[in-house]
């Protein structure tokens, strides 16, 4: 049975269980092609965010990086599939983000401060699960490119954070977190059939 750290990544309320851990190893080419469209849609938030709110300096500002950051892992990942002889395809996906999508408030200014947080307990989950990966794959190399991804996924979960604080009282950024989080934990306790980056 593999051991998962024990420690729960800021803003996540459980941790990434074992089982989707060896589910996980046990499929690393679907979890590599759902990595693939996880960094597609993670630059897509971010310039959807810059479409909606284009008069929100600080908001264009970090979302311009991290949009293209996002790019550039997807590419990265992608050439990982080709190495590994892994055709892109559809995946149908797990609950997971529909879920948490489906916890964003339709007025405004709530729809921002739900939007950047459901984006920050993303990425947040998305550096806990690469740095499994990253200690438990056998595949060195691959193991070393989820190592290298973790920085940038903690920044980026920091960064919605941040901006969620920059427009809303952090009392209240806080308070919603804490709800989100609760509801984002809920959507991962029972396993998806088939592994996914989130399931």
């Amino acid at each position: 049975m593999i051991a998962t750290r024990s420690k729960t990544i800021k803003f996540l309320k459980s941790s990434t269980s074992p089982a989707w851990v060896e589910r996980a190893l046990a499929n690393l080419d679907t979890v590599l092609l759902d990595h693939s469209h996880c960094e597609r849609k993670a630059a897509g938030v971010a310039l959807n965010l810059m479409f909606r709110y284009p008069s929100s300096k600080e908001l264009i500002e970090a979302l311009t990086d991290i949009a293209q950051e996002e790019l550039s892992h997807f590419k990265q990942v992608n050439q990982w599939l080709e190495k590994r002889g892994v055709p892109l395809r559809a995946l149908t996906p797990s609950p997971y983000g529909a879920g948490l999508r489906s916890q964003v408030r339709r007025d405004e200014p709530q729809r921002l401060l739900d939007m950047l947080l459901v984006a920050a307990l993303i990425e947040a989950r998305s550096h806990e699960r690469l740095g499994l990966l990253a200690t438990h794959c056998p595949e060195t190399e691959l193991a070393q490119f989820y190592r290298s991804l973790m920085a940038s996924e903690a920044r980026h979960y920091g960064a919605y954070w941040v901006l969620a604080t920059t427009y809303f009282e952090v009392d209240e950024v806080n308070q919603r977190l804490d709800e989100l989080a609760v509801i984002e934990s809920e959507l991962l306790a029972v396993l998806h059939p088939e592994p996914r980056v989130h399931s």
